[in-house]
């Protein structure tokens, strides 16, 4: 595992010890960086379910602002830190050892970008989205949520503040693009 493009380009990526993760793959990642290089210049990310941290490292290393990171797991937050410090990043992120859903609830920030990649088979993307639907100031103007998840899991969502606007399939993964309803239209 390692980062792709940027500043921190060809770095290793530390994985989380154990099996609670699962962390992008090379060919999920290429696409969907590809997808979001254009759009990614400075902008204030949420990297929800952190795991080893490779989408949000991604993202900073190519331009992003900032991005939030958060992970219950301690084993997944300290392998976060230990992988901005092998980027030289850490000066542009938050890491934070708490539950997505308690700070869904509670931030009053906003994001250009949300990655949602939860662990799989549990449901846990459709209450992330759900989440994030009833609180609609957590996705900037102009901002989207990603979701990275296994085809099997996936199930049309009615959000009433967001909308899916796109879906790529690379594999086992499907990712899928939700926009806020007035952005979508």
């Amino acid at each position: 595992m390692r980062v792709i493009g940027g500043t921190a380009k060809g770095r290793p990526l530390k994985a989380v010890p154990g099996d609670s993760t699962r962390p992008i793959l090379d060919r999920v990642k290429t696409p969907l960086f590809d997808i979001l290089r254009p759009t990614l210049q400075g902008i204030a990310m949420l990297d929800l379910f952190g795991g080893t941290g490779a989408v949000g490292i991604e993202a900073l290393s190519q331009g992003a602002g900032h991005c939030v990171f958060l992970d219950t797991n301690a084993r997944a937050v300290a392998t976060i830190k230990d992988n901005l410090t092998t980027c030289g990043l850490t000066d542009r992120a938050e890491v934070r050892h708490t539950d997505a859903f308690i700070y869904l609830k509670h931030t009053q920030k906003s994001f250009d970008l949300i990655f949602v990649a939860p662990p799989q088979y549990k449901g846990i993307w459709v209450e992330a989205m759900r989440s994030i639907a009833e609180r609609p100031h957590l996705v900037a103007e102009g901002g989207q949520i990603i979701v990275q998840i296994d085809p099997k899991e996936y199930e049309e969502l009615d959000l009433g503040t967001l909308k899916e606007t796109a879906q790529r399939k690379y594999g086992n993964t499907i990712l899928m693009f939700f926009e806020p309803v007035s952005a979508a239209l």
